[in-house]
């Protein structure tokens, strides 16, 4: 049974990543409070940056090539997806835009009859840490959506069991000022060729297209995809590729004072640039995709 047709809450984002120490430096230097590293039960291994809004960045490292190797044989998804993007890209980069799910079944059932499934759901167990110190067992369903015409890039929804709330006010609390996620940018020369990978991602069928690409709302955030005058007008970047198909390029952040966000970023010699309203932050190891700042309106 389908699940329901409302839009889907941005989850987090996938962002792998050579060395998790290095990924801590960078991210604590653009002023992000960093969780501790935590391990997957095949292979990889995250440390993550939370935020008030519900949403997370997740720097992906590998714990154990091994293990992520025999996962990747038996069918798991996430783990193959990921090892494909650093044999073809690198191992610094932005992999995966991940939504919520109430029913990750459902999703699992979505994604096929539509035929965008990634592959076979994922289901998984590991023990997490709370505040207080004492431990539980959480279960997560993931149910993948892919594009074979975009390697690079894929989607997933995630269902969480087991998982209680916590007071987590002192890994979102960041000395930049970051709130939340407002905005996440992919791109390709035809967005609109990926229209509908999209709309069924964010289960939304609005589109607000125009000559820089296309924007489709999720729930608290949008998904907006630039084609080559988009990247450069929007981001100051110039991109001479001829490659097609989705890639992950930026993360726009809401802060209430960008001023104390540029003064943050010069004084730990971080370097940016100012692009229209916001404040920019080029990829560098261990931050794989451009990190754009902005004032909350």
């Amino acid at each position: 049974m389908a699940s329901p047709r409302s839009k889907r809450p941005l989850d987090h984002l996938v962002l792998p990543v050579e060395d998790l120490d290095i990924a801590r430096a960078r991210h604590s230097a653009l002023g992000f409070t960093v969780a501790a590293d935590a391990r997957h039960p095949f292979g990889t291994e995250n440390a993550c940056v939370f935020f008030a809004d519900g949403t997370y960045l997740e720097p992906l490292g590998i714990a154990q090539r091994e293990d992520c190797e025999a996962a990747a044989r038996k069918g798991n998804v996430f783990v193959a997806r990921d090892q494909a993007y650093r044999f073809r890209r690198s191992d610094n980069g932005f992999s995966a835009l991940v939504v919520g799910s109430t029913d990750g079944d459902a999703d699992h059932a979505r994604f096929v009859e539509l035929g965008m499934s990634g592959g076979e759901m994922l289901e998984f167990s590991r023990p997490m840490k709370m505040p207080d110190g004492s431990e539980v067992t959480a279960s997560f369903k993931l149910a993948f959506a892919a594009d074979l015409r975009t390697p690079d890039f894929f989607g997933f929804a995630v269902e969480r069991i087991n998982v209680p709330a916590a007071d987590r006010s002192v890994l979102t609390t960041h000395a930049n000022g970051v709130t939340g996620i407002s905005e996440v940018i992919l791109s390709e020369p035809n967005p609109t060729d990926f229209q509908y990978f999209i709309q069924e991602l964010a289960c939304n069928r609005e589109v607000d297209a125009n000559s820089f690409g296309m924007s489709i709302e999720l729930d608290g955030a949008t998904i907006t995809v630039y084609n080559k005058a988009g990247l450069e007008t929007h981001l100051g970047v110039s991109d001479p590729s001829r490659e097609r198909g989705l890639s992950g390029r930026a993360v726009v952040y809401q802060v209430a004072d960008l001023a104390a966000v540029a003064a943050l970023l010069l004084k730990n010699d971080v370097t940016a640039r100012q692009v229209g309203g916001r404040l920019v932050v080029d990829p560098a190891p261990g931050q794989g995709a451009y990190y754009c700042f902005e004032e909350i309106r």
